[in-house]
């Protein structure tokens, strides 16, 4: 028996070489040298003995015998491509990774990509030596932190783990050594498992994992997951369904939703949605304790939305979830046989025309009918993303605001009074028509909140209108233009509220009111000049110090029109050499 290798490319046919000293015409052609072989490497050194091949470990360039008669032996033929120089090159994330990897049996029914794995794991010859960093590979697109934590939290107490979603990888880090050779060795006799998918385990040739600001995002769910983990591993009591209230609901939330922002940490298993002393409330049943330790630990306190939504999590002392019906107020995911409940009385309570249309889930409808009422695009359903605004599904983020009065308003004016509901990047007052103005918001959802607060109020005398723009940008002028500074760009201000996702400002997002909310007040500032200032804006009823705070004050203007004079004029009032006043709108009464 004899082993052909043929450096590049894959021939459709292979004859074994005549023995005589001039090899047949169809041997030269089909087995000729590749141009980078040496001139003298002929089509019979392609010929090696299995034998050689197999004890050498790779293929001799002169064989040292070959039989009288090859034309009775039937080669076995391998075809590699020989990588150029640039292609042995590694990632820093071990793509290539030379080490031995675990072997998990696969089966010829597996996919393209778990064979390349395989392949890897088997022609690698070099052995990596113990680390504390366990290298996982051929992860599911769907993996997260918390799938891989729960691999390994019973080895040991882990201290960091990366997850590299674009790459299928994932890094696992252990306090000791010994609990990583105890992963690795047992995955390599037991096959591990993400989420049903074979995957592959291994030593990193990594000592540590160094994370730096570039994964601050998964750093963040990374520190949830560990911290899951371990709250877990030292708790006799492993609950897994949580109770949810979302507070300050600007927006509806619906139960499909709830399930995308919790299905990132694990699977959901059951939903219960409620209303309860006004207030959303949703019951969420996780697979596990880690996935719903984690979750509670990531989603605690965070918005749903930006500056609303807000999320409070807490563990139930509940079992188990008793789902009868699902539909838009429950979902048993388990069990997608049971009956969805009174349709025709869930429709009229929500006073939804079409409700039930055939082809569309009922949470699908029903939620997308709420939104609907809301004034929000049917297509901004599925986009809820914790910390994040509201992607272009919403439509457009720049408004129109019309009605304005032409010989007080000015962009500077615009900038101050429509960011605090959102960071303006751009502001046009129309040349033709200086009582309309064309306002570029950050993102969608902050439009939207301006169009909301802002609609119908009254500034310099008149009820302003605000509303969407069809527009998707504010063009700038072009270069030698001039449009008499009726637009400017807003981008890199320093005045923006909003530039740090989950700032306070966030938190406090009211509609305008009598009441201003200051703040960053110099301790040389007293209550007699605020109420001086303020009062060259319209008259002020009532001012207080914060009574522990005195960087902070509440003053109460007379009408809620003259308040927005005032914040337009007052907000980033210099007091000192570098101090300037902050002014926003309160819920609070003097």
């Amino acid at each position: 028996m004899f082993l052909s290798y043929y450096p590049y490319g894959q021939p459709t046919a292979l004859v074994p070489p005549s023995p005589a000293s001039h090899p047949s015409p169809a041997a030269q052609t089909i087995l000729s040298a590749p141009s980078h072989l040496a001139r003298s490497f002929t089509p019979q050194d392609l010929f090696v003995p299995v034998t050689a091949a197999v004890t050498t470990g790779h293929l001799p360039q002169h064989p040292q015998s070959l039989p009288a008669n090859l034309s009775a032996v039937t080669p076995i033929v391998i075809c590699r491509k020989v990588p150029v120089k640039s292609e042995l090159k590694r990632g820093s994330e071990e793509l290539m990774s030379h080490g031995t990897m675990v072997a998990n049996g696969l089966s010829p029914h597996q996919s393209p990509s778990e064979i390349t794995d395989a392949k890897k794991a088997k022609l690698d010859g070099a052995v990596i030596p113990p680390s504390r960093v366990v290298h996982i590979r051929s992860l599911p697109g769907e993996a997260g932190e918390t799938d891989i934590v729960q691999l390994g939290m019973s080895f040991g107490k882990m201290t960091n783990v990366l997850v590299l979603k674009q790459k299928n990888q994932a890094f696992l880090e252990f306090q000791d050594e010994s609990s990583a050779v105890a992963m690795v060795a047992y995955f390599q006799a037991n096959p591990a498992q993400v989420r049903l998918k074979p995957v592959f385990v291994q030593f990193s040739n990594h000592k540590e994992l160094k994370t730096d600001a570039s994964h601050a995002f998964q750093n963040h769910n990374a520190q949830a997951a560990l911290q899951a983990a371990h709250s877990v591993m030292g708790s006799d009591e492993q609950s897994t369904i949580l109770r949810v209230i979302v507070d300050n609901a600007f927006y509806p939330v619906s139960l499909e939703i709830l399930h995308q922002l919790f299905i990132k940490f694990g699977k959901v298993l059951k939903i219960i949605t409620f209303t309860k002393n006004n207030t959303f409330q949703a019951l969420i049943q996780m697979s596990d304790a880690i996935s719903a330790a984690a979750a509670k630990t990531s989603l605690d306190g965070q918005n749903i939305y930006n500056g609303c939504n807000t999320l409070k999590i807490d563990y139930s002392k509940l079992s188990n979830l008793n789902v009868k019906y699902n539909n838009d107020k429950s979902r048993d995911f388990t069990r997608p046989d049971l009956p969805t409940g009174d349709l025709n009385l869930d429709a009229m309570s929500l006073g939804a025309p079409g409700y039930g249309i055939p082809g569309l889930p009922m949470g699908a409808m029903s939620a997308m009918n709420a939104m609907g009422a809301f004034g929000i695009p049917h297509t901004a359903l599925g986009a809820a993303r914790i910390g994040l605004p509201l992607t272009a599904a919403m439509g457009s983020a720049v408004i129109l605001v019309s009605n304005l009065d032409e010989e007080m308003v000015t962009p500077d004016a615009l900038f101050t009074l429509f960011g605090v509901y959102g960071d303006v990047h751009r502001v046009k007052v129309l040349f033709n028509k200086k009582d309309n103005a064309l306002i570029q918001m950050a993102d969608p959802h902050q439009a939207q909140l301006a169009i909301t607060y802002l609609d119908k109020a009254r500034v310099w005398g008149k009820q302003i209108r605000v509303a969407q723009s069809k527009h998707q940008l504010v063009q700038m002028p072009k270069e030698g233009q001039s449009d008499a500074g009726l637009t400017k760009d807003y981008v890199n201000s320093p005045l923006h509220r909003f530039k740090r996702p989950g700032s306070k400002n966030c938190q406090n997002i009211f509609p305008p009111s009598q009441v201003l909310h200051l703040s960053n007040i110099p301790a040389h500032v007293t209550e007699d000049n605020l109420t001086t200032w303020f009062s060259e804006h319209g008259a002020v009823k009532a001012f207080k110090f914060f009574p522990k705070d005195r960087k902070m004050a509440l003053i109460q203007m007379n009408t809620v029109e003259e308040a927005i004079h005032a914040l337009i004029a007052m907000h980033n009032y210099q007091m000192g050499e570098s101090c300037h006043l902050r002014v926003s709108f309160s819920k609070s009464t003097i």
